[in-house]
């Protein structure tokens, strides 16, 4: 099982439970329509990486998000990550009114900083330079659904465990990820930066 570091522990998640079209624009720099209930999907353990690829049978995108460990009840832990998808295969998907799984909880798919102790939820922002060039910003003020409304809405129908990994959606600028590429994401409260990660893409 793959672990990652939560308060400078390894803790092993037994999922990680995604939010999808969570930010307006990323909704429609994609062409996706706004959904009318929250769009949730999950990803196995075995997607968690240490290494960020750029090709898996066709080019990989990036998304970055602000990310949360469940413990006893709650968000207790915040975090930089990385949800990368196989972004054609995904299409076809849709069209076909398939499930995204294939394009989304492949081996690999999803990379994370350190976890922290969570510090004002609604005070959180993100930003993810690729090679020192800004690609994404945001913040919880932009997302459709907030970290308080996303861990009610899962866990009314789905038991999260002690470690377990919620993705929160991303803002735009989404886009391919190359080889070579350096990555660095960090997360922010009121402003003052307080996660920094980076990767170079493989």
């Amino acid at each position: 099982m793959k672990k990652i570091i939560v308060n400078g522990k390894p803790c092993t998640p037994s999922k990680v439970v995604c939010v999808g079209r969570n930010y307006a624009a990323h909704i429609s720099e994609l062409g996706n329509e706004t959904p009318t209930e929250m769009v949730l999907f999950t990803k196995p353990n075995s997607a968690i990486s240490e290494s960020l690829n750029s090709f898996d049978g066709e080019p990989l995108h990036y998304e970055a998000e602000i990310c949360f460990i469940y413990e006893n009840g709650g968000f207790t832990a915040v975090g930089f990550g990385l949800d990368l998808t196989k972004r054609a295969l995904q299409s076809r998907l849709k069209e076909k009114g398939l499930p995204w799984e294939r394009a989304k909880a492949f081996n690999g798919s999803a990379l994370f900083s350190e976890f922290i102790p969570v510090q004002g939820k609604d005070e959180l922002s993100i930003q993810l330079d690729i090679n020192n060039e800004l690609r994404q910003k945001g913040d919880v003020s932009l997302m459709l659904y907030k970290p308080d409304e996303i861990l009610k809405e899962i866990t009314s129908f789905m038991t999260l465990e002690n470690g377990d990994i919620v993705m929160t959606g991303t803002p735009k600028g989404v886009g391919i990820i190359n080889s070579g590429d350096q990555f660095t994401g960090s997360i922010a409260v009121n402003g003052k930066q307080v996660i920094d990660v980076s990767w170079i893409a493989e």
